[in-house]
């Protein structure tokens, strides 16, 4: 398979550090593979790792037909919050990856669903992420929707698009928000320079809005509700990075040391999903309890 991609302001890096960014689903080491066996070709010419691209370069890399791996079905003791013939959701816990990829091919939510749902799921997205409408990151909790069939799948699909879905997270930020409410309007797109981040950018991002309401205040931290009008990629990180908050053990956006030993990724949950059923056109709403970690910091957060 071929894929063609176009440079814009990336003057200087590394190919293979470029494609990286451009290539999620690629790992580095295959990319660099690739370009070992002159498979990236610039303005038609091979190139190898260390050419460093210029705006405008036109690249053409050549990815070998992969065979994908059978999804093995696993069970597991899945929170399910509500199930019915079209639909199911599920409150994700902390560290469970949500559909199989490179280096995670077991233990997956998909894994788990594969097994309950004996199959029965929307093939619209293909073998590695059946029933996979959208996602939540590895370290985030909460209410997770996934759809069994494809008229399920599409009437979903299109509710996210047209952002007529309710998403409120709950987030412990640093340092105390003196405003009981704001909007972050800002739009999200990859680093300039750390492809596998994403960042605020205004010139090549796409447009994405984050409301949020502060809940409680402590010392040092401030626990706040966040409403979703679009979904990007790590936008409540990104967006409350950007205003100086960033959310409390997130290593990739905000402090590099956490100040609470033992905690796993960012404090974030998927607290409330609201969505018109597929089939009823009914509006249902569900929620899911904060985790036990989460109220276990927000104990030492009062006590602090």
């Amino acid at each position: 398979m071929i894929r063609e991609l176009t440079v814009d302001q990336e003057d200087g890096i590394r190919i293979d550090r470029y494609l990286s960014g451009c290539c999620e689903d690629l790992s580095r080491s295959y990319l660099q593979k690739i370009l070992k066996d002159g498979g990236v070709k610039v303005g038609g010419k091979v190139v190898k790792s260390n050419y460093k691209v210029v705006s405008g370069d036109t690249i053409s890399l050549e990815v070998p037909d992969a065979v994908e791996p059978e999804i093995a079905a696993e069970p597991m003791d899945l929170d399910i919050l509500y199930e019915d013939p079209d639909i199911i959701l599920i409150n994700k816990p902390k560290g469970m990856v949500v559909h199989p990829a490179a280096g995670h091919y077991t233990g997956t939510l998909v894994n788990g669903l594969m097994y309950h749902c004996r199959g029965d799921l929307s093939g619209i997205n293909g073998v590695m992420r059946p029933g996979i409408v959208h996602r939540i990151d590895m370290d985030t909790t909460g209410v997770l929707i996934v759809c069994k069939n494809d008229k399920a799948h599409n009437d979903i699909a299109e509710q996210l698009k047209v952002h007529s879905i309710t998403r409120k997270y709950y987030a412990i930020v640093h340092g105390v928000l003196k405003e009981d409410d704001g909007t972050v309007n800002a739009p999200i797109g990859r680093h300039p320079v750390d492809r596998k981040k994403m960042s605020i950018n205004e010139k090549n991002g796409k447009e994405a809005v984050t409301h949020y309401h502060v809940l409680r205040r402590f010392r040092r931290f401030t626990l706040v509700e966040c409403q979703l009008e679009t979904g990007r990629t790590h936008q409540i990180r990104v967006h409350m990075a950007s205003i100086g908050h960033p959310l409390l053990g997130d290593q990739v956006y905000g402090p590099a040391k956490c100040p609470f030993a033992g905690l796993q990724g960012q404090t974030l949950h998927a607290g409330v999903l609201g969505i018109r059923h597929p089939s009823t056109g009914e509006y249902m709403e569900f929620a899911a309890p904060l985790p036990e970690y989460f109220e276990n910091l927000i104990k030492k957060l009062e006590n602090d």
